[in-house]
């Protein structure tokens, strides 16, 4: 029987390559996404919802309840980047980042955590190497990464005894679309984005910045029972070793 897998934010750079990683393994895939597409094959069921909406997650618990009963592991990928000062991030702006990125990880868990009870279910939130290291004009999203942290630490604890594992994912800078959305944020100086990107790249200790595809392999390696049974309440940094070189070199 094939495990099962519900992915948040799938039509993303990293939940798309999270998904297709997936079901090459042998996974049932349930993706999530407010944007609907054209459907990839390896995304075998498709629910489009807003996952900070309250609603939609009673949805998305009655169909996953009805279609498969359980699933094995769910994945908070889902988030929103809004890059200005904190001074010029308007309060509808903080609040629409904190419910997408937060928000909808407390409502996946509060309407799901019952298909996961008491078989060793897994739990693998995305949060950000902003969660620990940050930078100008993206407070918001650090914000909202941080508390996804804490959050999965807690969980981790409250979880345990229903054999629900709680760990998170901090990528660093990889290549998406929201990557290159948040570029014009002043922390690398070039007008060309291929060369915001080769620049990006040389302050990483590997020398370049990652690709969804390697993100994917960790997430995998927390959801599956079998890679990952002894860890729980974990961050798991994949950043190319930006965050291991002082800032002062």
């Amino acid at each position: 029987m094939k495990k099962i897998v519900l992915i948040t934010g799938v039509n993303g750079g990293i939940g798309s390559a999270t998904a297709k990683l997936f079901a090459k393994k042998g996974w049932y895939v349930i993706g999530i996404d407010n944007r609907k597409v054209e459907l990839p094959t390896w995304i075998h069921h498709f629910i489009k919802a807003d996952v900070s909406d309250m609603k939609a997650w009673k949805e998305i618990s009655a169909k996953v309840t009805k279609m498969k009963g359980h699933i094995d592991a769910l994945v908070n990928n889902a988030a929103i980047q809004i890059c200005k000062p904190l001074i010029e991030t308007t309060p509808e702006e903080w609040d629409t980042v904190m419910a997408t990125n937060l928000r909808s990880v407390y409502l996946s868990i509060y309407y799901l955590h019952s298909l996961m009870r008491n078989y060793g279910g897994s739990i693998v939130n995305v949060s950000s190497v902003h969660a620990v290291a940050t930078s100008a004009n993206i407070a918001a999203y650090a914000a909202s990464k941080g508390g996804l942290l804490a959050l999965t630490r807690a969980l981790s604890i409250e979880l345990a005894p229903y054999k629900i594992r709680v760990n998170a994912i901090l990528p660093g800078a990889v290549d998406t679309t929201m990557l290159h959305a948040g570029l014009n944020r002043g922390h690398i100086i070039d007008k060309r984005v291929s060369q915001q990107i080769e620049n990006l790249g040389k302050k990483h200790v590997i020398g370049r910045i990652g690709r969804p595809e390697e993100i994917a392999q960790g997430i995998l390696f927390l959801a599956d029972s079998e890679r990952s049974s002894f860890m729980t309440g974990q961050a798991l940094i994949i950043d190319g070793g930006a965050t291991v070189k002082l800032s002062t070199e």
